[in-house]
């Protein structure tokens, strides 16, 4: 039982510790800060200014998952919404609900992408043909969502002078990047692949480069928190060998059903804990287990480890988020994205 359990749960948490590296690197590089400074220089005001970062944090969660966008990315939002002016709280909570909306498109997006999918030999570039029409209404949806919620705010703050071009330094974190999408898109199981590119990148940074030391790179992946939620997703999936409740209700519900037991459980028992329990038998609807496994955690702050994680980077950042104005939004973004993928999919 607990081998078959360790079987189903190893792979998204090996994958994010190598994403989490790949991205620590690429920020170190620049990456991050680089196309923040090139985006402040948009023309248009501060709503044009939101609109680009929110399609830079869509990317960046496609490509290097949510918990990366959410940590690396973050800080890059709030310093040019504080450089040029912008409301703060447009583009601090932009940021964590475009990161659970965006992370639909490829199986390293979001660690319950690969946790359901952990029994299926589907290839990555056929789960992101699959995905990728209701990935774009979601991160579109959530954009507007914010859009309006802040528009006062947003539409009357002045032009200010954009913050000066930072520089990139072309270093094995982009080559990194680049490497990992691609072995994301070839591959059905890319978790060792990309564990390997991130482990050869980190080396580069540490041997030849002398920029980390391995205690930063530790630090920078959250294994503390990583091997806390691997034991609970484990714990979860063992449990659900023996409590056949959540299996026999997601072997007999209809893709809307699916959806909505998957948001209730990511906002009751974290997402990730809730994908161990109900794709312990792989479900006859396993796109919309995503929807809501991916964009339930859109309702509450305990519904994912990206959120978890935002309210770190946030308060770190000098930001004071607010549990209750995440759900008050929440509630409207997650039943709009919810909602619309389950239409279009």
């Amino acid at each position: 039982m607990l081998w078959a359990a360790i079987q189903q749960t190893w792979e998204p948490f090996v994958l994010v510790v190598g994403l989490l590296l790949i991205g620590h690197v690429a920020s170190k590089d620049g990456l991050f800060e680089v196309a923040g400074s090139k985006l402040s220089r948009l023309g248009g005001g501060t709503v044009v200014l939101f609109v680009a970062m929110m399609v830079l944090a869509a990317l960046v969660t496609a490509t290097l998952n949510l918990d990366t966008s959410v940590v690396f990315l973050t800080p890059v939002l709030l310093q040019t919404a504080r450089h040029r002016k912008a409301d703060e709280h447009a583009f601090l909570y932009g940021s964590i609900f475009m990161a659970n909306a965006a992370s639909l498109l490829l199986l390293g997006s979001n660690l319950t992408n690969v946790l359901v999918f952990s029994r299926s030999d589907v290839r990555g570039a056929t789960f992101a043909r699959t995905m990728l029409v209701p990935w774009l209404v979601s991160i579109t949806l959530t954009t507007l969502v914010v859009l309006v919620w802040r528009w006062r705010a947003l539409s009357s703050e002045p032009n200010e002078e954009p913050q000066e071009v930072q520089h990139f330094i072309l270093g094995p974190g982009i080559v990194g990047v680049v490497a990992a999408v691609a072995l994301m898109l070839a591959f059905s199981r890319p978790a060792i692949p990309v564990l390997g590119v991130a482990v050869i990148v980190a080396a580069i940074d540490v041997v030849v480069r002398h920029r980390f030391t391995l205690t930063s790179l530790v630090r920078s992946a959250n294994l503390p928190m990583v091997v806390g939620l691997f034991v609970l997703a484990t714990a979860v999936s063992v449990a659900s060998r023996f409590w056949h409740i959540a299996q026999h209700l997601i072997g007999t519900a209809g893709s809307w059903q699916t959806a909505g037991v998957a948001a209730l459980s990511s906002n009751v028992i974290n997402n990730l804990p809730a994908a161990a329990l109900l794709s312990a038998k792989f479900p006859h609807h396993p796109y919309s287990l995503l929807f809501g496994l991916n964009l339930g955690p859109n309702l509450t702050v305990v519904g994912a480890l990206s959120s978890i994680l935002w309210l770190q980077v946030a308060r770190r950042e000098g930001a004071t988020p607010s549990a209750w104005t995440f759900t008050k939004v929440g509630v409207v973004v997650t039943t709009l994205t919810l909602v619309a993928c389950l239409l279009v999919a």
